[in-house]
């Protein structure tokens, strides 16, 4: 099994990667974690029939700008989406005009969408899409879906974007790999938007029995180099060692 990681960056793309998007290879399965600008590579990764789930951690821009790419794609499978429980509104709200070419379309449209795309609500008890994946609910400026699943025998967490919580260690608890967010140097406490820096990071997976922590979603604004980011892992790894700093391109095998 194979991750690799489309785009890295918060906020807003730069000279250091692309927003959020990262896609895992499975035996018999793709799973993509949100849909960020770096989404418009995910062709060159997705070369098989196999299913493709897309998991959506929230509706901040920077995760689902890529929905704006749909129209690129010619997946002859399909691609289902997974969203939290509540959140289809805010997926049909922004997958649709003005905005983008929708799923339901008129006659008027100029265009369409040549995928199937499925949408689904996914709860905090594990549900098996086939394979085992549950989204827990974890801290944000607003609501974030942390996705947990299971994949070859392997478990893989995902955070989106979210500060530390008792929800955060749910997510993380025994995992093979957390995907974690780093959006901070160093967190002022209290933090409204919720976020993680290098140290929380590796706190979180060292209390949460984590065997490998990849950090992911580099603040565009603090992380304005790759040479910090290695910064971040170097700081990170006093703590949880076994820590790599993903860039855009970066491949973990499983």
């Amino acid at each position: 099994m194979k991750i690799t990681f489309l785009g890295t960056n918060g906020w807003y793309s730069s000279p250091t990667g692309d927003t959020p998007c990262i896609v895992v290879d499975a035996k018999d399965q793709y799973v993509v974690l949100d849909a960020g600008n770096g989404l418009y590579k995910v062709d060159k990764y997705i070369t098989e029939d196999k299913p493709i789930a897309l998991f959506i951690s929230h509706f901040h821009i920077d995760h689902v700008s890529g929905l704006h790419i749909l129209p690129k794609f010619h997946f002859r499978q399909g691609i289902d989406v997974y969203v939290g429980k509540g959140r289809s509104e805010d997926f049909d709200v922004l997958v649709n005009k003005p905005f983008t070419v929708g799923r339901n379309f008129e006659p008027e449209n100029i265009s369409k969408l040549e995928t199937e795309v499925r949408l689904h609500e996914l709860s905090e008890t594990t549900e098996n899409i086939p394979f085992p994946a549950a989204a827990i609910q974890q801290f944000h400026a607003y609501v974030d879906h942390g996705y947990r699943f299971e994949l070859e025998g392997k478990i893989i967490a995902y955070t989106g974007d979210c500060g530390p919580t008792d929800a955060t260690k749910k997510l993380a608890q025994d995992v093979d790999v957390l995907i974690c967010e780093c959006s901070n140097k160093k967190t002022e406490l209290p933090d409204p938007w919720g976020h993680f820096d290098p140290i929380q990071a590796a706190t979180l997976a060292k209390e949460s029995n984590v065997r490998q922590m990849i950090l992911t979603h580099f603040g565009a604004e603090p992380y304005l180099s790759l040479e910090d980011r290695k910064w971040a892992e170097q700081e990170a790894r006093k703590i949880f060692p076994e820590t790599i700093a993903a860039v855009d391109g970066t491949e973990y095998i499983l």
